[in-house]
């Protein structure tokens, strides 16, 4: 159940991040494009697929939620302890997410960050922030349009299951891609 809890609580982050940016989206969408009407759910299905294939064995999960999309990306696959810069090893990752994501351009991102609740609560809001920028900035380095991508550091805010052992505490450090569509 806290699982299922948690997942509730990262979907009202992303409305969060995502709800209250209409003239942002109105400005990307003169930029790239909008959606419209029927358009919106096949073009998430086949991005949802496009990410799947290309995503399939990374440890990256693509959860689909109504028409927006969500990369789980744990953290430990991607940064090392108190660090902010990605692991080379998980370029190919990145690589293969900024190709789906320059091909369905017509989307909004929004990155966040997320850690445990151990150390300072200020060092890890820092440091999710971090992440969550180096994420933005590798994906943009990727040619993906800036414009298009925001970033949060939620630190130990949204834990998706307590935080009560060192395996769930690595669950809760993430950091999630929430791709949502831009539309008319």
């Amino acid at each position: 159940a806290g699982r299922r809890g948690g997942r509730r609580v990262v979907g009202a982050v992303a409305g969060k991040a995502t709800g209250n940016h209409k003239d942002k989206r109105l400005v990307i969408g003169a930029a790239v494009g909008a959606l419209a009407g029927a358009a919106v759910g096949s073009y998430m299905d086949n991005q949802e697929k496009a990410l799947k294939e290309e995503l399939s064995g990374s440890g990256v999960k693509v959860v689909r939620d109504g028409d927006k999309l969500r990369l789980d990306i744990p953290a430990q696959l991607t940064f090392d302890i108190n660090r902010s810069d990605i692991r080379s090893n998980l370029y190919p990752v990145f690589n293969d997410i900024a190709k789906v994501l320059r091909d369905y351009e017509k989307t909004m991102l929004v990155i966040a960050g997320h850690t445990d609740d151990t150390g300072a609560y200020q060092y890890t809001m820092t440091l999710s922030q971090a992440r969550a920028d180096s994420v933005k900035q590798y994906l943009t380095a990727q040619n993906v349009q800036a414009i298009r991508i925001e970033t949060q550091g939620y630190g130990p805010s949204y834990p998706i299951v307590p935080n009560t052992s060192e395996a769930n505490r690595a669950l809760n450090r993430r950091v999630e891609i929430h791709i949502e569509p831009i539309v008319q």
